[in-house]
């Protein structure tokens, strides 16, 4: 099985000359290193076994293992950004998400969109999804038909050989004016770039996140993979109680307490354009044609 690396050293987005350790763990992991180009920015890990795989699988990883209750206040938060943000690409079209989980998005999307489809390799989420006529499958090679736009929402990172998901992505697209739609962690996050916060570094480091996009690097894979016409913007998912309870607090979750009172939509655009301008929002998206 191909590891992370050597995708990254083959689009020339790491070399061995330019590469430091960041950290010497993950949140999870004591004896797991995470790595830095530090011409590249991009973070990655070289560890990745089967056990992973049958991790996500029986998701034996999460907390919540009931995927009736596994849409908590972010993932919803999410899925209305989404539904509001990316419409032009799901209303009247066939769509597919690739790991999308108990498939909040897509039972949103469904509303509006020519059909739904899903990916998703968790046994019980996949039972869930079918059970819910969301047609879904844990390979997008199963689908049978052409897909006019995929998404991938915080898929991208977990997988240790991104460039076959991509070009199986890119295959199941319509030839015509197929797309896809992926969000990412960002390397360049506030917190780990101009803060520099140390506990914050330590929580969002986890050995299931291969690696941490920059923009640069988001765009090689994708048009490595056969993509063009990439255009990548920063997103600020998480809103700025949560950036002030890292910081006074060392923890996260700000935005579930009291302090989420001052993350009216005005201020949080205002945060998320202020990030935008450094380049360091705490997500990119990239939307890609074929």
């Amino acid at each position: 099985m191909k590891n992370i690396l050597q995708t990254l050293t083959s689009l020339k987005i790491v070399s061995k000359s330019t590469v430091e350790i960041f950290s010497t763990k993950t949140r999870d992991n004591s004896d797991c290193k995470v790595f830095r180009d530090k011409v590249s920015g991009v973070l990655y890990i070289t560890q990745y076994d089967d056990k992973q795989t049958e991790d996500y699988k029986k998701g034996s990883y999460k907390t919540l293992d009931d995927p009736q209750i596994h849409a908590n206040y972010k993932k919803i938060d999410d899925v209305e950004r989404r539904i509001f943000e990316y419409k032009k690409y799901y209303v009247n079209k066939d769509i597919c998400d690739v790991g999308c989980g108990s498939g909040l998005f897509l039972q949103s999307a469904m509303i509006n969109a020519k059909s739904v489809s899903g990916v998703e390799i968790q046994e019980n989420y996949l039972d869930l999804l079918n059970s819910n006529k969301i047609t879904s499958f844990k390979s997008i090679q199963k689908h049978s038909k052409a897909f006019d736009t995929v998404f991938m929402f915080h898929t991208l990172e977990h997988i240790s050989d991104p460039m076959s998901l991509l070009k199986s992505v890119k295959n199941s697209l319509q030839k015509s004016n197929g797309k896809v739609v992926i969000e990412v962690p960002h390397a360049n996050d506030f917190l780990i770039s101009s803060l520099a916060d140390q506990q914050f570094i330590d929580f969002t480091l986890w050995s299931k996140h291969l690696v941490l996009h920059t923009r640069n690097s988001l765009r090689l894979m994708l048009e490595a993979a056969g993509f063009s016409n990439v255009i990548i913007q920063g997103v600020q998912r998480f809103p700025l109680s949560n950036t002030l309870t890292w910081l006074s607090k060392s923890k996260p979750g700000g935005h579930e307490t009291n302090l989420s009172m001052i993350d009216s939509p005005e201020l949080h655009n205002a945060y998320e354009n202020c990030l935008r301008k450094i380049d360091e929002t705490d997500t990119l998206v990239a939307v890609a044609s074929i």
